[in-house]
């Protein structure tokens, strides 16, 4: 997401996600896991994908209250027709969670009680305004069973 909507989503992370589960900045997650025997080749598929397209507006359309948590929902098509591509390309490996609809959106709170998420799902609620942001590109992450290892960062549009 593009500098202004990261500051904004990651500092609502930082202030409400519990500290010590918090591992990786704000993000709204595209796939839970692409087949990672080979990362130099999912990093050149999905850059070969992302170069064919401007960053996507995304919309930010309402806030979510997840049972344990709180997320914002997002709203692109082009980024839909992204993630399409992508998974057509993974097709064969993705998991069963990679093959369900997608529900874009950022969490900004996760792993509390319910009555907490239900606290700021109405604090957050009340305030709320749609927006949008641009959504330069893509980062690539590689989970190690806790940490996790940054692998790219992939630009849309095949800007540096």
């Amino acid at each position: 997401m593009d500098a202004a909507a990261f500051a904004e989503f990651d500092g609502l992370r930082r202030r409400h996600f519990p500290e010590a589960l918090n591992h990786i900045p704000a993000h709204a997650t595209l796939f839970h896991h692409l087949p990672g025997d080979d990362p130099a080749a999912v990093i050149e598929t999905v850059t070969a994908l992302a170069r064919t397209e401007g960053p996507p507006e995304v919309a930010v359309t309402g806030v979510r209250f997840t049972g344990r948590g709180v997320a914002y929902s997002l709203d692109s098509e082009p980024l839909a027709a992204f993630r399409g591509r992508v998974a057509g390309a993974f097709r064969e490996a993705l998991t069963a969670q990679d093959r369900q609809g997608w529900r874009p959106h950022v969490t900004v709170q996760n792993k509390v009680s319910p009555d907490k998420a239900r606290a700021l799902h109405a604090s957050l609620s009340q305030d709320f305004a749609p927006t949008r942001f641009r959504a330069p590109g893509v980062i690539l992450w590689r989970y190690l069973g806790g940490p996790w290892e940054r692998l790219a960062a992939i630009p849309f549009g095949g800007a540096a």
